[in-house]
């Protein structure tokens, strides 16, 4: 099961990092957050059951909300998914399609004060307290090499000039707006108080054990 883990995570991160569209980057970055997963498991106590718990409720919003806010980005073509394309965006449009989104990508990274940093900080530390520090080790290095390219596309719609041609922000429908106002509440709720959720997980984690 460690094997397992330690290629899916830097597996997931190693190909994510490569790619040239943003959906089969949140896409393959999944399989590196799915090693992470199986390092609360690999736990086998009751903090690795709580914080794999916390751990998928907080990326699903994430999850949702990322992919949300990409269909929102729209050229002539449909949606704009590769990463250039969203250059200048931030400035372009910062609530919707800049400031919402870079909330989900820090999250994704691992960044504080997101559900992303207290679910990696939960599940790694339950694995380390059952032994597998080198698993831990791993898990690290791998967030770090997911980190850049999360990042990379943060600095490209905050950072470059927008071009006249590039991509729009579409009308966002009420169940979006829903879907990204959610995302958001809940990753920075997460993130910010995270051990009152901590606890609850810890609570139904008795329904799994």
């Amino acid at each position: 099961m460690g094997a397992v883990a330690i290629i899916t995570m830097l597996g997931g991160a190693i190909v994510a990092i490569t790619q040239t569209d943003i959906k089969r980057l949140l896409a393959y970055s999944s399989i590196a957050h799915a090693g992470f997963i199986l390092a609360g498991v690999i736990a086998t106590s009751k903090d690795g059951v709580s914080s794999v718990l916390f751990y998928l409720a907080g990326y699903s919003f994430v999850t949702i909300g990322a992919f949300a806010v990409v269909t929102l980005v729209r050229d002539a073509g449909g949606e704009a998914t590769p990463p250039v394309q969203v250059g200048g965006l931030g400035r372009r449009s910062p609530l919707v399609a800049a400031a919402w989104f870079a909330v989900f990508l820090l999250a994704f990274a691992g960044i504080p004060l997101t559900s992303g940093f207290a679910g990696k900080f939960a599940v790694f530390k339950a694995a380390a307290d059952g032994g597998a520090v080198p698993l831990v080790v791993i898990g690290v290095i791998s967030s770090a090499i997911a980190a850049f390219f999360y990042i990379r596309v943060i600095v490209l719609m905050f950072f470059s000039e927008p071009k006249p041609d590039g991509p729009t922000v579409a009308v966002p429908s009420p169940m979006t707006m829903l879907a990204i106002g959610m995302g958001v509440a809940v990753t920075l709720v997460l993130g910010v108080a995270p051990q009152y959720f901590l606890d609850l997980a810890s609570q139904a984690g008795v329904f799994v054990r």
